[in-house]
């Protein structure tokens, strides 16, 4: 019997600052990777041509809204699918002016790979280092940097040289270790998809080659079981009287029928009588299956409540959690939120603002007036409930909540628990190459 291998998912968002080319980039690399349909690109080339423009502008395949094409700037985050022979892609194509960065937030949080662009001739800016920061934050394996529009200086190695030394070792400070940086041209094409004619001192991968061997996704099988629970299943049918089954998404680990676990946050053990996945019967289950748990015991179990093997948290109403602010309204000490952690919601206290980031310096600022939009902070909370997060740092989907307008249900800010940011800012860097020539992206052909 033949066996057959999926084809590995990359899931990656492209982040840059305003006019720095993002959507040509993203309009390049789908349409050289022959991903685009021919009537998506007759319809490009028409909207092209009423604007008078000879050539396609590949930007208008990514910007859909009306507001973007008027504006020529990103405002939502846009999903794209695609796939070569090696590799299907998720591309978040997330937007790049400032009062958009907490959509940034959401693209890249299920990223394994953030694609950051930079003009050539402007070089880094603050919103460049704000999403960078902001990728750190967030715990982004990999890391690109995309120096764009080379074709307008001359396709100039120094420059490409010394912006990636300025980017590598700003990521370094924010614990950034894996950055590979690429000279290209969206707009030209040169080293997106297929390699540059005009610059032949660069030897490493263009942006697609690079996309396609990145090392992608965990070892679930290193990783804490963790399994919040979503349903709980009892039919009570003449087929089924008995069954009690927890309905759920595994978000990280392997859980085995036999295995012991603990259900959080009260505390009780048992083992798995059995998983069901699909209809069917099986006896393994691999994060971020969706599959059914049986226990050997009645256990009080209800949405929210956390199944877990391995090191197991330790619930609590304090933490302490890094926090990107997404909302125009501060976030201010006392106020009261709601805090969403996986599949469950309780009552919060925001009991104080410790300190916001300056994303410049890195340093710890005071936040007397609270956090506002785009800020990235420090803070302590008090939960009404016991809640059972693990570290960011050391799980992106158990240590990760959102808060929450308990009035309206808007989304506030996005938080990590622990100092993610700050243990990200503290790793020593000093003993490894950090720079471009560390991964041979500059050397000579």
């Amino acid at each position: 019997m033949t066996t057959v291998t999926a084809t590995p998912l990359l899931r990656f968002a492209t982040v840059g600052s305003v006019d720095d080319g993002k959507s040509t980039l993203v309009g390049r690399l789908l349409h050289d990777s022959k991903s685009v349909l021919a009537d998506q690109l007759e319809a490009v080339e028409q909207a092209s041509r009423d604007r008078g423009q000879q050539a396609p502008d590949l930007a208008l395949l990514t910007d859909g809204l009306r507001a973007e094409r008027e504006q020529g700037i990103t405002i939502d985050v846009a999903y794209r699918y695609f796939a070569t022979p090696r590799r299907r892609f998720i591309l978040a194509d997330t937007p790049g002016h400032v009062q958009y960065t907490r959509n940034m937030v959401t693209g890249a949080s299920t990223a394994e790979l953030a694609v950051v662009l930079v003009d050539a001739r402007g070089g880094v800016v603050e919103q460049t280092r704000r999403h960078a920061a902001v990728a750190a934050l967030l715990r982004v394996p990999h890391v690109v940097l995309a120096v764009n529009k080379m074709d307008l200086v001359g396709y100039a190695e120094p420059v490409f040289a010394a912006l990636a030394a300025e980017f590598t070792a700003y990521a370094a400070s924010l614990g950034v270790r894996d950055v590979v940086a690429i000279p290209i041209s969206a707009l030209a094409g040169d080293n997106v998809v297929e390699p540059s004619a005009h610059m032949d001192w660069y030897a490493g991968p263009t942006l697609l080659e690079h996309l396609e061997t990145v090392p992608v996704g965990t070892d679930p099988s290193l990783e804490p079981a963790r399994f919040p629970v979503q349903y709980v299943i009892r039919p009570q049918t003449e087929q089924h009287p008995d069954y009690r089954g927890y309905a759920g998404q595994l978000a990280s680990g392997v859980l085995r029928v036999g295995d012991t676990v603990t259900v959080l946050p009260s505390g009780h053990t048992t083992t798995i009588a059995g998983i069901d996945a699909l209809g069917r019967q099986t006896d393994i289950a691999r994060g971020p299956q969706s599959v059914t748990i049986r226990l050997t015991d009645d256990l009080d179990i209800s949405r929210g409540d956390l199944i877990a093997a391995g090191t197991i948290p330790v619930p609590s109403k304090d933490i302490e959690a890094t926090v990107s602010h997404l909302n125009e309204r501060p976030l201010r000490t006392g106020d009261k939120v709601l805090l969403k952690h996986t599949t469950r919601t309780v009552r919060a206290l925001v009991k104080d603002i410790a300190y916001r980031i300056d994303i410049d310096t890195l340093e710890q600022r005071p936040a007397q007036e609270g956090l506002g939009v785009n800020d990235i902070g420090h803070v302590v909370l008090r939960t009404a409930e016991p809640l059972a997060l693990d570290a960011y740092a050391d799980n992106r989907r158990t240590g990760s909540f959102l808060l929450i307008d308990p009035a309206d249900g808007t989304t506030l800010t996005a938080g990590m628990a622990g100092k993610a940011f700050e243990t990200a800012c503290g790793n020593d860097t000093s003993d490894e190459e950090t720079g471009p020539d560390a991964r041979g992206s500059m050397s000579s052909r």
